[in-house]
């Protein structure tokens, strides 16, 4: 078991592996750490997202569900093999699971699986799964006919590898949510044992150099201002949600339950905490967005 890696060392041992990395506004701060421990770590848990596409499904990933709120993972692999840094700390992904797996992880000491598990959330004696792993939710809709490409397979190689190689464990210390827990069947459509042996081949050698300027993230595509007629009651768009992402993650919420898709008087009143934290004042920061403080809070573009 290991003390978990710091956002700094944990997005540096992604991008040494290779992997093309997307930090999600706020992914630093996000976490679980008031609802249980995090750490020591034990290993990396890889998972089916049950939905498609990247941005609902990241999105979804980042402030969970009512009855389990995010984060739901620290990143999503999408079908591109993009990885989306949602949390470096405790997350909602494991749940309970069988001590005897835990055990057999720490110590990598199975073969080809480890043991059958015979517990779940809830049950007797269930070991906290969040505390103990690394989780990494791949887009996937768990049917066992949704295809993996293989940029995504090779990504969940390289995740897992980064881990691993940052903490000096093989890889036995990847499992699958199904190898944790009697409760679950993910991920469906790829064999964990294959996996492993792709992930252990890969620590076997050195980790390649990447090319100059490779492993950084491209910069963002930022929407345009869409005029101050598009904020109205009657809009609802993807891009007020993801505005009032930013403004979650800039600070300036007021939001009793997390942004949505129509804008409300929430995302008017967060919006003019954002113009007073420019320097706006009186009328300047009525909670209407203009050009100028839009430009700034750099909206990430929303199909």
């Amino acid at each position: 078991m290991a003390t978990p890696l710091t956002a700094d060392r944990l997005l540096a041992a992604l991008r040494a592996e290779g992997v093309t990395v997307v930090e999600h506004p706020g992914w630093r701060t996000h976490d679980r750490n008031g609802h249980g421990a995090w750490g020591p770590v034990t290993g990396v848990m890889i998972h089916h997202t049950v939905s498609s596409g990247t941005a609902s499904s990241v999105e979804m990933c980042f402030n969970g569900y009512p009855g389990l709120p995010g984060p739901l993972c620290h990143g999503v692999i999408a079908k591109d093999g993009t990885v989306h840094l949602l949390s470096a700390g405790r997350a909602n992904h494991a749940g309970g699971g069988d001590p005897s797996v835990l055990k057999a992880v720490a110590g990598e000491t199975y073969g080809d699986r480890p043991p059958v598990p015979r517990a779940h959330q809830g049950s007797p004696g269930a070991a906290d799964g969040n505390s103990r792993f690394y989780g990494f939710e791949c887009v996937n809709l768990g049917n066992g006919t949704d295809p993996w490409p293989t940029a995504q397979l090779d990504a969940i190689e390289c995740v897992s590898a980064a881990l691993c190689r940052a903490h000096g464990w093989g890889a036995k210390s990847v499992i699958g949510h199904l190898e944790w827990s009697d409760w679950k069947s993910d991920p469906k459509g790829f064999g964990m044992p294959g996996m492993r042996a792709r992930v252990q081949a890969r620590l076997n050698k050195a980790p390649a150099k990447p090319a100059p300027g490779a492993g950084k993230p491209p910069a963002p595509r930022l929407h345009p201002f869409p005029g101050t007629s598009f904020f109205r009651a009657e809009t609802s768009s993807p891009v007020i949600t993801a505005m009032g992402r930013r403004l979650v993650a800039e600070g300036c919420s007021a939001y009793a339950v997390g942004p949505g898709p129509r804008w409300s008087e929430a995302d008017r009143r967060s919006y003019a905490k954002w113009q007073r934290k420019l320097g706006f004042r009186g009328s300047d920061a009525d909670g209407v967005p203009g050009a100028v403080s839009w430009n700034a809070l750099k909206v990430p573009y929303t199909r």
